[in-house]
């Protein structure tokens, strides 16, 4: 269904550009008191990053998967939240992370990574690597098989993961199989001389502006070197060999549409099995919706449908 005018209107009024960290992270935070919250097995844990603790929260798609009668079929998937590296918690993606597990039947461990501008690049994704390399080398609280384990991420999040990634291949400790990113940020431009032509075409009337963009790295970047690096910006990788299979899902009307959809084209240059789907008509932020929106079903029949052939 296309966005009607009256739609189009009101989504322009809420779209002004800029980021007060306080005022966005209090409006983040009321998801927790979500009315459609659903019932569902978790556990917390926790992972060390040298001597800070991890928090790692896990969702679990039925009983049978929670009381642990699956060890040796288990599949996991490995979730990094969005929010602009700035705002967000676990507890705001509750819903998320359920419906993920139940639609996938994997078990999902939500990472709680340290936000900017407190913990500047690189310290919220040396946190993600530090709990993919203990659920790859199985220092988990679950055995999982390697190949058995996904890591996905949103906005942000599908940052994180792609960074991961390439910081996988490059210190040798591990190597994920399959990564899915939902509409990535994985460049580090979002000025008026971004190469992407959906930052000016959707960067001001869509609620993601770009002016929220920029606040959102310069807030992650602890200096302007950083915005050079590919572990901050993943598109600027040169090589791109030996990633894993990677889905890669956009919305049509994001600003961050045209950069996911360029990475996942270097992915398959580079020769890596990857495929890109962009949903129609929606808005950056669409995964939260639920699962009874037609954006997130058919996103995730693109997922099972990437899980299964991988």
């Amino acid at each position: 269904m296309a966005i009607s005018k009256a739609t189009r209107a009101i989504l322009k009024a809420l779209s002004f550009g800029g980021i007060d960290v306080e005022a966005s992270r209090n409006l983040a935070d009321l998801k927790r008191l979500d009315p459609m919250k659903i019932f569902y097995k978790t556990m917390d844990e926790k992972i060390y990053n040298g001597e800070h603790e991890i928090p790692v929260r896990l969702f679990f798609p039925d009983e049978e998967s929670y009381q642990g009668k699956l060890e040796g079929g288990r599949k996991m998937m490995l979730f990094i939240h969005g929010g602009g590296w700035v705002t967000e918690h676990v507890d705001n993606y509750e819903r998320v992370c359920a419906r993920m597990a139940s639609a996938t039947g994997n078990v999902v461990a939500a990472v709680e990574y340290r936000l900017a501008p407190e913990h500047k690049f690189p310290v919220g994704l040396e946190d993600c690597y530090a709990v993919a390399r203990a659920m790859f080398t199985n220092r988990f609280i679950f055995d999982v098989e390697p190949e058995n384990i996904t890591v996905i991420g949103d906005s942000a999040g599908g940052n994180l993961t792609a960074a991961l990634s390439l910081m996988a291949k490059a210190r040798g400790e591990f190597m994920p199989k399959r990564q899915i990113l939902i509409y990535p940020a994985v460049s580090g431009d979002y000025s008026e001389d971004s190469p992407y032509p959906s930052v000016r075409e959707n960067g001001t009337d869509y609620l993601l502006t770009r002016g929220k963009l920029q606040d959102y790295i310069d807030l992650y970047a602890a200096n302007e070197e950083d915005k050079k690096n590919p572990y901050f910006a993943p598109i600027l990788a040169k090589d791109l060999t030996g990633q894993p299979e990677t889905l890669i899902i956009t919305a049509e009307f994001d600003p961050l549409r045209d950069e996911g959809e360029e990475y996942g084209r270097r992915l398959m240059e580079a020769g890596t099995r990857a495929e890109v789907h962009r949903i129609r008509d929606a808005l950056h932020g669409f995964f939260a919706l639920g699962i009874k929106s037609f954006y997130v079903q058919e996103s995730f029949e693109y997922i099972n449908q990437f899980l299964k052939g991988a």
